[in-house]
């Protein structure tokens, strides 16, 4: 792996005893810290909040304000090296927190499977999941150009970071963020008050990055599920006392895919059409440094490879049916691409929930043992977690001129130490808090242990007890949201390529007046209304409100003509902000877990 010293070819070093860019030692340098330092810490921390939460904050922004920190020495050049740090500690964060695969076998009374094989087994998963994922950043990344809100904050964090003058001009507006972040991050989970009203400052912070045309949609349609609730309950979609997210996030992953197939359509359509001569396809950024190239076709060759050994180890291990562990990889396939758009639109990555719709899926094809259900879901669960991770992590690579391809094996290198240790940290949390052994999903409402809610797991052992007593209507709930999302995004397609639209929203206050309704409230991007499926109301609300300070505050400087001078266009005063709210989050979810840790010695 052979690089340039720098962008401009002098050496970036600003200590002669660091090893040079470009050379063996200083990538041994990026991985060993990625790997045994920032990674294990990301583990930590996603273990922790998945078995007491039930969800987590990314490692990404997390390792990159740690990786930054490392790769200060590097000057501007830093930048990148932080970069692969915090791509590889990612990757180990990401699969240290699969260890509620674990746990949902102890709630169910499941036979214990040896370590080594859930090790081999989640590290095949992964494999083929950070290919199936850089397989797809072309169109996600490149082409879509979607925001992912935590990938903008790494990329903010590590150039504000490593140039001084873009730290000079930030320092005040991501700082502030983090401090704001680290404190709300805190205090929603120590003060009952506070909890209550569901704070989360990095959905708050996403809110800032993102804008009111995503966020009001998500408060719209979480405010539409709460009040269809008793319509539900009238049809048997729900029980009473049930919250309206136990349905409708099966109708908003359907949503997705529905709009989905309109965008991979126009997006197979342009692509043709410019090899044959009809179109243009806009120019690929160029990435700003040197190093090996990337090859569509070794990628293609790696998911075959990886998915090869998936179904291997799922058949030889646990007796999966083949044809079980094929339909899983083809469905791996969808939501890499559909979890991927969510997560770069909203910064929310509904991975349990495609869990739900592959054990429903599994369930229609035939599937009734639950452990087979779990491991063979859980092909989906790992895979589609990696890939998007990929995603995110190749969007500040794009950002910041990364080089794909290096990018891509620093991914890999952490998903060695992540297989090891999702199992290693789910024996020594199960170990030292027995509690987490108990199936909660038998428990009374006064029985769940306050600080171990574990809602991961619990939706996941809820949807796999329901396999011995199928519920066709869940299907019907995807069927509906794929014909809202399909109908949905072609209406806005077709709006808004109008030229006569795209003029009357240039030239005038109504115009732009008419596009925010239409995007907002109108014909809102089902990728955002989707959000207020998978959460509560209170975190839609708190996604929206960022949003709607975002928007607001942009649109008053614009007219005031304030300008963030010197800054690059996607570092603006809100990003920063939020993105500062993104890693103060993280922060604070890090301290937690540690701070969990160590009660267990």
């Amino acid at each position: 792996m052979q690089q340039t010293l720098s962008t401009h070819g002098a050496d970036p070093r600003r200590w002669a005893w660091l090893p040079p860019v470009g050379s063996p030692g200083y990538y041994t340098l990026l991985a060993l810290v990625g790997m045994l330092v920032l990674g294990p810490l990301g583990a930590v921390t996603a273990a922790f909040m998945n078995f007491s939460l039930g969800f987590l904050v990314g490692g990404q922004v997390l390792a990159g304000i740690l990786g930054s920190v490392i790769t200060f020495g590097y000057g501007v050049e830093g930048k990148h090296g932080a970069n692969y740090m915090q791509t590889t500690a990612a990757s180990v964060a990401s699969l240290g927190g699969m260890g509620v695969l674990i746990q949902a076998q102890a709630w169910m009374g499941m036979p214990p499977i040896p370590d080594w094989q859930m090790v081999v087994y989640l590290l095949c998963v992964g494999m083929l999941g950070a290919g199936v994922g850089m397989l797809y950043t072309p169109v996600l990344v490149d082409r879509l150009r979607l925001v992912f809100p935590s990938g903008l904050a790494v990329a903010n964090i590590l150039r504000a970071l490593t140039d001084p003058v873009l730290l000079r001009q930030s320092v005040s507006r991501l700082f502030g963020g983090v401090g704001a972040g680290l404190l709300g991050g805190i205090a929603s989970a120590k003060v009952a008050a506070l909890g209550a009203l569901e704070i989360s400052t990095s959905t708050f912070g996403a809110g800032l990055v993102v804008g009111a045309r995503i966020g009001i949609p998500a408060v719209l349609a979480g405010v539409l599920g709460w009040a269809l609730v008793p319509y539900f309950i009238s049809i048997g979609w729900l029980k009473d006392g049930d919250p309206f997210r136990k349905i409708t996030f099966l109708i908003a992953l359907g949503m997705i895919l529905g709009a989905a197939v309109v965008d991979l359509s126009l997006i197979f359509w342009r692509t043709f059409a410019s090899r044959v001569g009809v179109g243009v396809t806009e120019a690929m950024p160029e990435e700003t440094t040197t190093g090996p190239r990337a090859s569509i076709w070794r990628l293609v060759l790696w998911v075959l490879f990886w998915g090869a050994a998936t179904v291997v180890a799922g058949v030889q291990f646990f007796n999966e049916p083949v044809s079980y562990m094929l339909l899983s990889l083809g469905l791996v396939m969808v939501f890499a691409m559909v979890n991927g758009i969510s997560l770069g639109v909203s910064d929310s990555n509904p991975i349990s929930s495609a869990f739900v719709v592959t054990v429903l899926v599994l369930a229609a094809f035939g599937l009734q043992d639950p452990l087979l259900g779990l491991m063979a879901a859980a092909v989906l669960l790992v895979a589609t977690s990696v890939a998007c991770d990929m995603q995110q992590d190749r969007s500040t690579g794009w950002r910041l001129g990364s080089n794909r391809a290096l990018q891509f094996r620093f991914q890999v290198a952490g998903l060695v130490m992540g297989a090891v240790m999702a199992v290693v940290l789910a024996k020594l949390f199960m170990t030292a808090y027995p509690v987490l052994l108990l199936d909660q999903t038998v428990m009374r409402a006064d029985e769940v242990p306050a600080q171990w809610t574990s809602a991961m797991t619990y939706k996941f052992v809820g949807v796999l007890r329901s396999l011995t007593d199928p519920k066709p209507f869940q299907m019907t709930a995807i069927v509906l949201g794929v014909g809202i999302g399909f109908i949905t995004e072609f209406l806005r397609k077709f709006i808004k390529s109008r030229a006569g639209y795209q003029a009357f929203v240039a030239r005038s206050k109504n115009g732009f007046a008419t596009d925010f309704m239409l995007d907002a409230v109108v014909l809102p991007s089902p990728y955002a209304s989707s959000f207020g499926g998978f959460v509560t109301l209170g975190t839609s609300l708190w996604l929206g409100a960022g949003g709607v300070v975002s928007s607001a505050l942009n649109t008053w400087n614009a007219r005031q003509g304030q300008q963030d001078d010197g800054l690059p266009s996607d570092m603006s005063s809100t990003s920063l902000v939020g993105g500062g709210l993104i890693a103060g989050d993280a922060l604070a979810a890090l301290g937690l877990g540690l701070a969990g840790l160590a009660a267990l010695v």
